[in-house]
């Protein structure tokens, strides 16, 4: 018996074509994120070893600063943007040395904090994705069993021609769910290491920034003691 599986979508039920629905959009934002992601990753990756090897390079904080305020799309220049504005705050205010060095190690904790936020924003959409399409899927299953059932009460028969149908939507809908679920998996997976390379990337540039902090501040040492 040659089964179309469009004719299988138009004689299918109304709940198992609103199933279906729902699957194919949670299939095309997936992807989208999917892409959306990978995407937007690589290049904050490729960006922060970028910014710390210019940032290692500079002389002094201000230059190596001003190195990050090219491209403000890096992760590195929220984080600097945040020890920056602390650094400054704390300054004006007078502050010893060690207490300025304290705070601004604190708005690094914090603006790395931030910027793993922003970067992992949105992938708990595949999270969801991923749980949540098989149950769907096996709805949709359950469904189309149930469908069956009432054609063979219905017809009295038990023949191919009863039963293919409802089957047939109910494998579809398993096979849906499926493919939802196994890319958004793995997109999740993916994007969580590269998130977790970031997050160490990130750390070590909040190393490299307060180390340049405390050498300015020793570098100011010596003036203040002479002009005490």
């Amino acid at each position: 018996m040659d089964i179309n599986v469009f004719v299988l979508l138009e004689q299918a039920t109304l709940v198992a074509k609103l199933v279906l629905a729902l699957l194919l959009v949670m299939s095309i934002v997936s992807w989208a994120l999917i892409f959306q992601k990978w995407i937007g990753l690589n290049a904050a990756q490729r960006k922060a070893l970028r910014g710390m090897a210019q940032f290692d390079q500079c002389r002094d904080l201000r230059e190596a600063v001003q190195s990050l305020g090219a491209d403000p799309s890096s992760p590195l220049f929220g984080v600097a943007q945040q020890g920056v504005t602390e650094y400054n705050r704390s300054r004006e205010a007078g502050n010893m040395g060690d207490v300025v060095a304290d705070n601004v190690r604190r708005s690094l904790h914090q603006g790395v904090n931030t910027e793993l936020v922003r970067l992992g924003r949105s992938i708990s959409l595949l999270a969801t994705a991923a749980n949540t399409a098989p149950f769907i899927g096996l709805f949709g299953t359950v469904w189309g069993i149930m469908h069956t059932f009432h054609a063979i009460g219905s017809m009295k028969s038990a023949s191919l021609a009863t039963v293919a149908p409802g089957i047939s939507e109910a494998l579809i809908a398993t096979a849906m769910g499926l493919a939802v679920a196994i890319p958004a998996t793995v997109g999740y997976n993916a994007f969580q290491g590269k998130i977790d390379t970031l997050e160490t990337t990130l750390v070590n540039f909040a190393g490299m920034f307060l180390n340049r902090v405390q050498r300015e501040i020793n570098a100011t040492r010596p003036a203040q003691r002479g002009a005490e």
